[in-house]
């Protein structure tokens, strides 16, 4: 059998061509994915910015997903109630963070909260000479076992941190602690680097190379499909959408 494992940073369903989120546009471009198991991140529920929307609820719903989980990594709206989420909202909160979603049943569930820098940090956007002083997000991680006719294996997902030093670190903490998981294990998600030096930290295996940012015209990939055990790859591509400045990255695996 083949499994399509997908993983897209969806900009909370935003069209860069319009600057605006449109949900039926979102649900179209979840659907061309064709995914078995769908990692997603930047992901809202309940946000004025995307139509106080459950992305989460409208991807499973075009993708036939039974099983699929929201991990709000921020709490609140941005600009007004903007916090690190603690793991106790209710569902009806508003909130952003990362989700996962299978068509095939999930179990073992689990949350892991990365450390964010406190402090705001210098970086330079675009064409811009001076640096900006920015302050990091909270992070979060969530892993869960997926059943399938060919066996058992672990999938994550994370969004982790755009400083350079800091995302390797915190990728570090996360593998330290995935390590009683289940294998074959895939971890996927932003992790804000590239393969190379995502396999490097993570002595995971990557197993899928495509530029993925920004869409239009991909220069670097931040986007990745890690593996540790044994899963072979028969495919795999970077497909661009009509939502987010990412693209979403595919694995077909057997």
């Amino acid at each position: 059998m083949t499994m399509r494992v997908a993983t897209f940073n969806i900009l909370h369903g935003r069209s860069p061509e319009d600057d605006e989120v449109h949900v039926d546009r979102f649900a179209r471009a979840i659907g061309t994915l064709g995914a078995d198991v769908l990692a997603l991140q930047e992901v809202d529920r309940n946000q004025p910015r995307s139509r106080n929307a459950d992305l989460t609820r409208v991807a499973a719903d075009v993708m036939g997903a039974g099983e699929h989980r929201f991990v709000a990594a921020l709490a609140g709206s941005p600009g007004s109630t903007w916090m690190a989420a603690t793991g106790d909202e209710q569902p009806d909160d508003a909130a952003y963070g990362i989700a996962l979603l299978s068509k095939y049943p999930l179990t073992a569930w689990q949350v892991v909260r990365l450390p964010s820098m406190r402090a705001r940090v210098p970086m330079r956007f675009g064409h811009r000479v001076l640096p900006t002083w920015v302050r990091d997000e909270p992070r979060v991680a969530v892993a869960a076992n997926v059943s399938t006719p060919a066996g058992d294996l672990t999938v994550v997902t994370t969004h982790l941190s755009f400083v350079p030093r800091w995302n390797r670190h915190q990728l570090r903490l996360l593998v330290r602690a995935l390590a009683h998981r289940r294998r074959p294990l895939l971890l996927t998600g932003d992790l804000n680097m590239s393969g190379e030096l995502a396999g490097r930290v993570s002595r995971l295996r990557p197993v899928a190379a495509h530029p993925t940012f920004p869409s239009h015209h991909p220069r670097e990939q931040l986007d990745h499909v890690l593996v540790d055990g044994d899963v072979t790859v028969r495919c795999s591509e970077a497909v661009r959408l009509p939502v987010s400045d990412h693209r979403a990255l595919l694995v077909d695996l057997d």
